[in-house]
């Protein structure tokens, strides 16, 4: 089961509702009709009451596509909702109170910004890392500098786990991430703020598809 949650990684959707255009629900279905098999809810300044109700909501269509549901740091939430793991950050619950609690079927991702951070996580037991600011982004402008897609290829010599390339990945960039040998990429506003989501969910797809009949991904 969890090889099974791992295979969906190589293309992430984060969600950010601010940034859509269109309906959240709707971004969300043409994105994962488009390709994406990872919804990673990651949604601030709600209530627990309303957190659910996403949370809930978006557990129906992600099955619907028979895609993964990771919920960011609330392991209340994952639990309660059935989703398939949970994503860390440095300042949530201790890793080993959150695999305690959610069991050894379920993913834990961690999300890093360097290599101490990412060997810690791969020290701890996560199943996969989430790795960037690859490319500058409005999200963490100020706050951490982009690493570049070669830094990827650097780790890729000591992190055995999957790496899932993040920060400011789009159409244009996403194949030299790739050719660094991320496993994965995990994009938020391409996709959430796309006039079109679907099509570049397509474009993204297609190519993750292009590397893995090179046997380049897992």
């Amino acid at each position: 089961m969890v090889q099974k949650r791992i295979d969906k990684l190589s293309l992430v959707l984060i969600t950010d509702r601010s940034l859509c255009k269109l309906s959240f629900f709707d971004t969300v279905r043409l994105a994962l009709k488009g390709g994406v098999r990872t919804v990673q809810l990651r949604e601030k300044g709600l209530t627990t009451h309303k957190l659910y109700s996403l949370a809930n909501e978006l557990r129906g269509i992600t099955l619907d596509f028979e895609a993964n549901l990771i919920i960011n740091d609330r392991v209340d939430i994952a639990l309660a909702v059935e989703a398939d793991g949970i994503h860390l950050g440095w300042q949530s619950l201790p890793f080993s109170t959150v695999r305690r609690l959610l069991g050894a079927e379920k993913l834990i991702g961690v999300s890093t910004h360097n290599r101490k951070e990412a060997l810690q996580a791969q020290d701890f037991g996560a199943d996969y890392i989430t790795f960037g600011p690859i490319y500058n982004t409005p999200s963490k402008a100020g706050l951490l500098e982009p690493t570049g897609p070669s830094e990827i290829q650097n780790l890729k010599r000591e992190i055995k786990i999957p790496i899932i390339a993040l920060g400011g990945i789009n159409e244009d960039n996403a194949g030299n991430v790739l050719d660094n040998r991320a496993d994965g990429v995990a994009v938020i506003s391409s996709i959430m703020n796309a006039d079109n989501p679907e099509r570049v969910a397509i474009f993204l797809s297609n190519k993750i598809k292009e590397f893995k009949k090179n046997n380049i991904l897992f």
